[in-house]
């Protein structure tokens, strides 16, 4: 099915709306068709193209309704579209500052130079991975660099795959990743892990794991996918190259929350604090998706979330 989609606004010609949400991913693009159908003047300041972290991989096939998968770009579309539809304005702009002045009044500011107003906000920004800033990773993601092993580890079943990381997230994924291959690298630069110490046992005792420990990658290698790493000892010095059809990296998040911070309360590693209704510590804001704290960040998480605070804010707005 060809989608024929509006591209995104460059000029506005209105600066005022019911609800406005920061963030154009699934979490985003959900809380913009609630809102529209909730009969909100709704707008979508988004920087990049809509898509989120859907964009990093090639192909999703764990989103409910799609038994054979679709490709991440075409449910991307069709989030957008979705909203669009429903009537929510989507405007490409990058948010550098938000402030409230008072009920019902909150003021966000863009690096355009101009500014937007709002009864209610809801921050939808996601996180960013981590990167290992080596050579070869920006090239090849999608392409068996990946951030998601629940994503995109099917995609390489029964091959040689490699972890970098030494924290939950890592060994979690890690043994997921075991069942689905019989030869795994788990490269942590260093000898003891950060992730629950039951978590580390089992990966130190699995059949399938190989650890490389007080090791870092320098590079990854490939053409059109990854086909190796090369990982350096710390203590040694000494290098030395693993063959491997997918790397997936685990050495962190990073919320996108920098304009939001004197208004959100965050948890120790940055996310925001909400209740199960995605209200923040400050009233007519809330945030849904990768941003906010939580134990699961998937597409389906996202949309749930967004589909929430869209409520929250329609009961917030008409209270």
């Amino acid at each position: 099915m060809q989608l024929f989609l509006m591209e995104e606004s460059t000029s506005v010609s209105k600066t005022e709306y019911d609800l406005i949400i920061i963030g154009g991913g699934p979490a985003g693009l959900t809380a913009a068709m609630y809102g529209a159908r909730y009969k909100l003047d709704t707008a979508v300041l988004e920087k990049e193209t809509p898509g989120g972290q859907v964009t990093l991989t090639d192909f999703v096939e764990n989103y409910p309704g799609f038994p054979q998968g679709i490709e991440a770009s075409q449910l991307a579309k069709l989030f957008e579209e979705h909203a669009k539809v429903a009537g929510a304005e989507i405007i490409s702009r990058q948010v550098s500052k938000l402030v409230k002045h008072g009920e019902k009044d909150f003021e966000i500011f863009t690096y355009h130079g101009d500014s937007f107003r709002a009864k209610s906000v809801i921050i939808a920004t996601g996180c960013n991975p981590r990167r290992l800033g080596v050579p070869g990773e920006k090239e090849l993601t999608g392409r068996g660099v990946s951030y998601c092993a629940v994503c995109d580890g099917p995609f390489f079943k029964d091959k040689p795959m490699a972890v970098v990381g030494g924290g939950e997230s890592a060994l979690t994924e890690a043994l997921y990743l075991a069942k689905l291959t019989d030869k795994l690298y788990l490269i942590h630069r260093r000898d003891q892990f950060r992730g629950a110490r039951v978590l580390g046992d089992r990966v130190r005792n699995h059949p399938n794991i190989e650890l490389v420990l007080n090791s870092v990658v320098t590079e990854i290698h490939g053409e059109d996918k990854v086909e190796g790493v090369t990982v350096k000892n710390k203590l040694t010095g000494e290098t030395g190259r693993l063959d491997v059809d997918a790397v997936f990296i685990y050495i962190g998040l990073i919320p996108n929350i920098e304009p939001f911070k004197e208004l959100v309360e965050t948890d120790d590693a940055g996310f925001i604090k909400t209740d199960e209704r995605m209200r923040t510590s400050t009233d007519g804001l809330f945030a849904a998706g990768d941003v906010r704290s939580k134990n699961l960040r998937q597409i389906v998480t996202a949309v749930a979330d967004g589909a929430l605070a869209a409520t929250s804010a329609d009961e917030y707005i008409n209270s």
